[in-house]
């Protein structure tokens, strides 16, 4: 683990891993550290937001933390109904070495957790305890996924929350709203958040 200072109010911290984003994450939830307004977690780092003045300090503290591996923020659980009627299906099924049905109760059965969220307000990077569901991206993305689009790409699953260009497989789809202004907060898939799929 390594911590950069970033200008006067940030401090980047650089880990091994998601297992060590969300260990961290959780360890500076757990245990706030003075001068810390904010955590951002992402792939392979944990940025946090300081009050200015306190980077040296911040960074100084957090070198010394040994999270502990496998802890996680509870966010709380959300369980999102799918149809499972992606137009990628048959692609994962193949890539996978599991039948159609084997890839639903695979996604169903798997514990998720966001770890981090990016790429457009509200999309969550959710990783997941199966590895069978690891499947490369697609060779060509599309120009337009439908909000609600629940996919896999690599080593995580997401729901596009809006209408957009991308490049994951199609797995299904959600009638949940993902991003909601009116909401507070309004992204649905934080960080920390565990969600549970359920075939609807």
């Amino acid at each position: 683990m390594r911590a950069l200072t970033c200008a006067d109010n940030g401090v980047l911290v650089e880990v091994a891993d998601f297992d060590a984003v969300l260990a961290l994450q959780a360890e500076l939830a757990a245990a706030p550290l003075p001068g810390v307004t904010e955590i951002i977690p992402a792939a392979r780092t944990v940025l946090l937001r300081i009050e200015p003045g306190r980077a040296e300090a911040v960074a100084a503290a957090v070198s010394r933390l040994r999270p502990r591996s496998g802890s996680r923020t509870d966010q709380g659980e959300v369980v999102l109904d799918v149809a499972y009627d992606g137009a990628d299906l048959a692609d994962i099924a193949a890539a996978t070495g599991l039948t159609e049905r084997e890839v639903v109760a695979a996604h169903t059965g798997a514990a998720w957790t966001v770890a981090f969220c990016g790429f457009a307000p509200g999309f969550g990077y959710l990783v997941g305890d199966d590895p069978r569901l690891h499947v490369p991206r697609r060779k060509e993305a599309r120009t337009r996924v439908p909000a609600g689009a629940v996919a896999l790409a690599g080593e995580f699953t997401g729901v596009y929350p809006r209408s957009s260009p991308g490049g994951w497989q199609l797995l299904g789809r959600t009638e949940a709203p993902i991003w909601d202004l009116d909401r507070d907060p309004p992204g649905l898939l934080r960080p920390g958040v565990r969600v549970r799929f359920r075939e609807a």
